[in-house]
C-alpha cells in the first residue's frame, strides 16, 4: 500500500485507478479468502466506483444453491458494514482526498460487487483519462493487473 502522502501529479490518471483496483482485489482476497476474478475502478467527478467480477467463496456458491441469496446478501452486507473503516482509509491513502461515505452492493448471476466511496470534493482537474469519459477509450484503464491477488477460474472450470 502507498504512503499517507497524497498521490503526486503522475500518479493522479490510470496509474493511480489501476492501484486502486489492485489493492481491492488484494484486501477482498485476505479478508474474503477468495478475491474477484476481474476488477476496475471508475472516478466519475466525486464518485469512486470499484467494479469486481467474479468472486464469490464456495460457501456462497453453496448457499445460492439452495435458494438463499438473501442471507449471502446479508452477510455481505454486515460484512461490509465493518470493513468500512478499513476500506475508507485505505481509499484515502491510495488518493489523498477524504471519503464522506462508502456503501458496497452484491448482485448475482453475474456475480458482481460495487464498491461506492464518495469524496468530500469533486476532482480538481482530473486527468481525461482517469474519469468515466476517458475511459471509454481504453478499456484497461483502471483495470486490475495483480494476478497472485485475482482468482482466475482455471481451465477445468473451478
Amino acid at each position: 500500500m502507498s504512503s499517507s502522502v497524497p498521490p503526486d501529479a503522475d500518479e493522479q490518471g490510470a496509474g493511480l485507478l489501476e492501484r486502486i483496483s489492485n489493492e481491492m482485489v488484494r484486501a477482498q482476497k485476505r479478508f474474503f479468502g477468495k478475491g474477484p476474478e476481474e476488477a476496475k475502478s471508475y472516478l466519475v467527478d466525486d464518485l469512486l466506483f470499484i467494479v469486481m467480477r467474479g468472486g464469490m467463496t464456495t460457501a456462497e456458491k453453496t448457499m445460492l444453491e439452495f435458494g438463499q441469496a438473501d442471507q449471502v446478501r446479508q452477510f455481505r452486507q454486515l460484512f461490509e458494514n465493518e470493513m468500512t473503516q478499513r476500506l475508507t482509509s485505505m481509499i484515502e491513502e491510495l488518493t489523498g482526498r477524504t471519503v464522506l461515505t462508502y456503501q458496497s452492493q452484491v448482485m448475482f448471476d453475474p456475480d458482481i460487487v460495487v464498491e461506492m466511496f464518495v469524496f468530500d470534493s469533486m476532482v480538481a482537474r482530473a486527468p481525461r483519462r482517469t474519469t468515466a469519459a476517458g475511459q471509454t477509450a481504453d478499456e484497461s484503464i483502471g483495470a486490475a493487473t495483480d494476478e497472485d491477488a485475482l482468482d482466475r477460474p482455471s481451465a477445468a472450470g473451478q
